[in-house]
């Protein structure tokens, strides 16, 4: 046993597995660090980085999850697959917004929100002798899940001239027949480009000819402007033999604390993400899926006032960057909205830039791999008036775009 006047010499604390020290830097974590530097300098920083929702949870939701603790049968651990009444929720919100039905006991699983669901299905279907399919901008988890129980990733190239969906034509078949799992998540993280029924049919075929695994996440099936509608892959013929569908309760309910979502899909899929998460924890607590559930009956009710207020953010946005210099294509899902960096600047100089020139935080766009190069995201979480102040900032400090 050491004494207090030890020094040891060398640590005899094992080092981090290679799969995880092996992963790409988590630009997430350098601009938590950026602006905690430019917050000891004194700054006064308007963060537009994070996707978290600034708006509380609506109130008859929390009450009703206040009721649901107040009865001492939800105290214990819930059920693996999720409370009864949370997965008829699902299972009528699915029929009634995608006129989908599905069979609430085997093809429907609570997951503590969808970044935790999406992980562990990963997990259940990549090893080391397979690959991940995920376009070359994404949610980190899509491309970092894969890696870290030893699969590859194969990035599939997506950029505005492709609308930001990647070409599955194109995709080798000798790289095809090794995929496990094909990554898609439209209304898009962070671009927020949407893919049409069409894309999700071709999506569908692929997958059943090579025998992959289709993920969707579709956390912003809620977030839509200007009269888009998402779709559900799940509304395709066939996909019920392919495809988990992920959906999250955090942003369209403002829930993203309260951790609950569901995958929805083909029941053998659905039965091996269960398996993981049996061998991993238990389940969501049970007020919260009664916070859920209320949620989901009453979805009308809570989600559109919520879209309507990113509508009117993103307008404010687009507008101010336009005055800015910037081509602006206003998004048309999401509570993003996604820009090149000007000329000179990579990503992650222009967010310093912006942060150390008018204490305005975006993120940089390679946070979401590698084809997020050369571009920045500006998430919708201030309201109109602060997002006004974020405009006058940088046009105090002669913020432009500057073209080639």
């Amino acid at each position: 046993m050491r004494t207090r006047n030890d020094t040891p010499t060398t640590s005899t604390t094992a080092a981090p597995s290679r799969r995880l020290t092996a992963l790409p830097t988590y630009v997430f974590a350098w601009l938590d660090e950026l602006k905690a530097e430019a917050r000891a300098r004194g700054a006064n920083l308007l963060d537009l980085g994070i996707g978290n929702p600034d708006q509380p949870t609506p109130p008859a939701i929390v009450d009703a999850i206040a009721r649901a603790y107040a009865d001492p049968r939800t105290h214990g651990y819930p059920p693996f697959r999720g409370m009864a009444r949370f997965l008829g929720a699902v299972t009528n919100f699915m029929k009634s917004r995608f006129g989908v039905a599905l069979d609430a006991e085997r093809e429907v699983l609570c997951t503590s929100g969808g970044k935790e669901g999406i992980a562990h299905l990963v997990m259940a279907f990549a090893d080391e002798d397979s690959i991940a399919l995920v376009p070359s901008i994404h949610y980190p988890v899509h491309g970092r899940a894969a890696p870290l129980v030893g699969a590859q990733v194969e990035l599939l190239p997506i950029s505005p001239q492709n609308g930001y969906l990647p070409d599955l034509d194109a995709i080798p078949a000798s790289v095809a027949r090794k995929a496990r799992l094909l990554m898609l998540n439209y209304p898009h993280n962070p671009t927020g480009a949407v893919a049409s029924l069409g894309f999700y049919e071709e999506a569908v075929a692929f997958c059943a000819r090579y025998g992959i695994v289709l993920v969707s996440d579709l956390a912003y099936s809620e977030i839509t402007f200007d009269g888009y509608i998402a779709p559900s892959v799940l509304e395709v013929p066939g996909a019920a033999e392919v495809a988990v569908e992920f959906h999250s309760l955090s942003k369209s309910f403002n829930m993203a604390g309260s951790r609950i979502g569901f995958a929805a899909g083909n029941a053998e899929l659905i039965d091996a993400l269960y398996g993981v998460r049996t061998n991993m924890g238990y389940g969501t607590p049970a007020a919260i899926q009664e916070g859920g559930a209320f949620a989901l009956d009453h979805v009308r009710e809570f989600a559109r006032p919520v879209a309507k207020r990113y509508e009117q953010r993103r307008d404010v946005v687009v507008e101010g960057f336009r005055a800015l210099g910037w081509e602006v294509n206003p998004p048309a899902a999401t509570m993003f909205v996604w820009l090149r960096v000007p000329t000179g600047f990579d990503s992650q100089g222009w967010s310093r830039h912006l942060i150390d020139r008018a204490g305005v935080v975006v993120t940089p766009g390679n946070a979401f791999g590698p084809g997020g190069e050369g571009f920045f995201r500006v998430s919708l979480v201030a309201e109109a008036d602060v997002m006004g102040e974020a405009f006058t900032r940088m046009r105090d400090a002669g913020v432009r775009f500057a073209r080639d």
